[in-house]
């Protein structure tokens, strides 16, 4: 598939996943750190008309000058942007408009590229196809947060199975003490953080080449684990007492039973499948219990060759950093590492609906919010294993975590 098919499939895969929806599900806002689904496919629309076709393109003709505006999302050098928060305020445009909107980009974005457009453009092309892919999965994380607040709760695809997904292999894969290169490598596409290969040294360890299941974790709840003090950080029981969480995000027991709401509506609970949906204070709780611990970013880095990975996001207990020589890109390729310690996240191929790689990472914040999260069982080959408690993070958030003595 050359470029501009891919751009043409990106875009088709969008609006395919806005299929399901009603105009009122394109517009509401119902947390500070969503995005109404009318939004993101503005957003990527105007990413393609603000760095390419306006750049690049003779004459090229704004659909709405006020668009950059209002579908701006923190690019600075590209003007003033109206508040995150109040994304949802906007009306209008209305959904019809921001579609014909879409199309004219499309059809104006396509016909440019015919024009043996140059390697500048090509670059910026592969970033921007990219980044709507990333907005494909905000767009569905963001819909689930929404429609799981509806007391209705709606379905948005009957056959939108990504949450049943299994484990496909068991055991631990064993990975011996020794010097190992991290960081990207080859000519394919990737972002400035993952720049930067270098050496690191890794202790034998061995981890675990499954995910935890919900009926593991449900073995965590009937056993008292989050009321046991005893087993969570300090801030981790400040933010579970603030919250009052007793169970992973979305779920609730109905009669005795656990159900959780997913796009496919509300469903019991499956004790095989993945667990999702859990927060850094939640995963370090489950593995005092299990007495086990989460991966570091190197550590999972150089294991991911011996399990299969790409069924959920694999969170480490590695600060966000930059890697040595770390060369920020510039231009609206560069990442904005913003503080030290966000969570690491490695980003993975999720079903067939999000494309992402091995390697690619990205910060979060402290609290799960609505994304998807698993657990990934590391034990550590020493007859004595210390785990520090970091009392003193800001941002620690991971998917879980599990170390053995």
């Amino acid at each position: 598939m050359n470029i501009t098919d891919k751009f043409k499939a990106t875009r088709k895969h969008t609006e395919k996943l806005c299929e399901p929806l009603e105009t009122e599900d394109y517009v509401a806002q119902i947390a500070t750190f969503t995005s109404p689904t009318k939004w993101h496919i503005a957003h990527t629309t105007w990413f393609f008309e603000e760095f390419i076709l306006k750049q690049f393109k003779e004459e090229y003709q704004l659909f709405d000058e006020h668009f950059n505006f209002i579908f701006n999302s923190y690019y600075n050098n590209s003007g003033k942007r109206i508040s995150r928060a109040n994304r949802g305020y906007l009306t209008r445009p209305t959904v019809k408009r921001v579609f014909e909107y879409r199309n004219y980009v499309t059809e104006q974005m396509v016909e440019f590229l015919s024009q043996n457009p140059s390697e500048k453009v090509l670059e910026l092309l592969e970033l921007g196809i990219n980044h709507e892919e990333q907005h494909q999965e905000l767009l569905i994380t963001d819909l689930k947060f929404m429609f799981a607040s509806n007391p209705l709760y709606p379905v948005y695809d009957a056959n939108f199975n990504i949450i049943n997904s299994q484990n496909t292999d068991s055991g631990f894969a064993a990975i011996k003490e020794g010097v190992y290169e991290i960081g990207h490598q080859g000519d394919d596409f990737c972002y400035d953080n993952e720049l930067g290969r270098h050496k690191v040294y890794l202790n034998d360890f061995e981890i675990s080449k499954s995910l935890v299941t919900n009926g593991e974790f449900i073995e965590f709840i009937e056993a008292g684990g989050y009321e046991d003090f005893n087993l969570w950080l300090e801030e981790g029981l400040h933010w579970k007492a603030k919250k009052e969480v007793n169970s992973p995000l979305y779920w609730k027991k109905i009669d005795g039973e656990w159900h959780h709401f997913t796009l496919s509506g509300l469903q019991k609970v499956n004790p095989d499948s993945l667990l999702t949906h859990i927060s850094y204070y939640e995963a370090y709780a489950y593995a005092e219990w299990k007495n086990m611990r989460l991966p570091n970013e190197f550590e999972w880095e150089i294991a991911s060759e011996k399990f299969d990975w790409g069924k959920r996001w694999e969170w480490t207990n590695s600060s966000y950093l930059a890697y040595p020589n770390f060369k920020k890109s510039e231009g609206i390729a560069k990442s904005f590492i913003v503080s030290q310690t966000e969570q690491v996240v490695y980003i993975e191929k999720l079903d067939k609906t999000f494309h992402f790689k091995k390697g690619e990472k990205i910060a979060t914040e402290i609290s799960r919010k609505y994304n998807d999260k698993i657990i990934q069982n590391l034990i550590e080959k020493t007859n004595f294993s210390v785990i520090s408690k970091l009392t003193d993070s800001k941002d620690y958030f991971a998917n879980y975590i599990l170390n053995r003595n």
